[in-house]
């Protein structure tokens, strides 16, 4: 099956450049594709799990990919998206960030054969601003950058000259990559159309060469909201920003509508059991839940982390599993005498985002510790009531944590 059959399959594909072409292309030996990261944080969230899935599903049919983390970028800031000018990071800032992104990228992508990972700090942060425009900025039309939509929601509050040039640094990227590697074709969300075009055609019109572009959707859940948004922020793949046992249970609890669409794009599993899974109905659906949250797990944070996961969801929500994997937080007697209030201990653990959330949950009886439900903000947890197996706190019907003494 030619892999681009397999990326539509699985639902990767929003939009190409020259289809026909880039068929024929993939198909006439190994192609070299990359897709851009900037690391404005230390660790990517699950929206980049689908450009970095479909980088995996490329490399397994025998294609080069090129993760390229966006260290120059990143001192400009991509516009796509936002209506307000991104933070500007410090260049230890983006060293930290980079090497947190690298490793996770390793999770999902094979570099011990041609597969490569570069910093394109590289090569833009030794330009001459003068040649560049010369060379590059020449070759942009204005009017047709502000019909891009990357730019026309920042034109609305104010779009800097600084992010005005995100487009030709990007598209420089991939020029580039194609001088160096022989780079043809780059991967992104659909949100990054207009760059990724504005580079395939740059290298279309000073090397006429071909270069293609491909683009994934923003994948949202059947009720509107972006995937990967919880009630506490993104869903990160460093485990101590998203532990693995909440990572778990987000894909566990995803709605049914949207567990056959995750399967496909998230999971290495052969699509007539996608289909056969997603088909489920009614209680039958939750066996496609538990192994969508298992292998999405599993392929972020290992088998063994995902077992312990799936065993201390068990062990709350079935019979049987192991209460050691629920998540987990140690205290000492002393913290308890400097202070012991529920309100407080729910927030030192990360149930809650503040003791004033802590204090609201407690009011509206969404907490239970063990298997009491407490009303009283007032209500104090001793070393006694922890004892030695530990005490488990629940916020709502699904947000756990087991107090255990140290």
């Amino acid at each position: 099956m030619h892999v681009l059959d397999i990326l539509k399959e699985r639902g990767f594909l929003a939009q190409v450049t020259f289809e026909d072409d880039l068929y024929k292309a993939l198909e006439r030996g190994p192609m070299t594709f990359y897709v851009g990261f900037d690391p404005t944080a230390e660790s990517l969230h699950v929206g980049h799990s689908i450009p970095i899935m479909a980088m995996a599903h490329l490399q397994r049919a025998g294609h080069r990919p090129i993760a390229l983390c966006g260290g120059g970028t990143a001192m400009v800031g991509d516009p796509s998206g936002k209506t307000d000018l991104r933070q500007m990071l410090s260049p230890e800032d983006i060293a930290r960030n980079i090497a947190g992104i690298k490793e996770q990228i390793a999770h999902f992508i094979d570099f011990n054969g041609e597969a490569l990972l570069l910093n394109n700090a590289d090569w833009l942060l030794k330009l001459n601003y003068i040649d560049f425009l010369r060379d590059v900025g020449a070759l942009f039309s204005v009017n047709r950058m502000l019909t891009a939509e990357c730019y026309k929601r920042r034109l609305e509050a104010g779009l800097t000259f600084l992010e005005f040039n995100y487009m030709l640094m990007q598209s420089y990227d991939f020029l580039c990559l194609f001088k160096q590697y022989g780079c043809r074709l780059q991967l992104g969300g659909d949100d990054q159309w207009s760059n990724i075009l504005a580079g395939a055609d740059l290298i279309r019109r000073k090397e006429q060469q071909d270069a293609f572009a491909l683009t994934s959707p923003l994948v949202m859940t059947h009720d509107g909201q972006k995937m990967g948004k919880t009630a506490s922020g993104a869903l990160w793949l460093d485990p101590k920003r998203t532990s693995p046992y909440d990572f778990y249970q987000y894909w566990r609890n995803v709605g049914d509508p949207d567990v056959e669409r995750f399967l496909g794009l998230l999971t290495f599993l052969p699509m007539d059991e996608v289909r056969r899974l997603g088909s489920l109905k009614d209680e039958h659906i939750n066996e496609a839940k538990r192994v969508l949250a298992f292998e999405v797990t599993k392929l972020v944070h290992g088998e063994e982390e995902a077992q312990k996961a799936q065993d201390g969801a068990q062990a709350l929500f079935g019979s049987g599993g192991a209460l050691e994997n629920v998540p987990t937080f140690e205290i000492t007697a002393n913290m308890l005498a400097e202070d012991g209030r529920l309100t407080t201990l729910l927030a030192v653990c990360g149930l809650c985002a503040s003791r004033g959330e802590a204090r609201k949950m407690v009011q509206a009886g969404a907490v239970l510790v063990g298997g009491d439900r407490v009303t009283d903000i007032e209500t104090l947890i001793s070393s006694e009531k922890i004892g030695a197996e530990g005490l488990l706190l629940r916020k709502g019907k699904k947000n756990h944590c087991r107090l255990i003494l140290r």
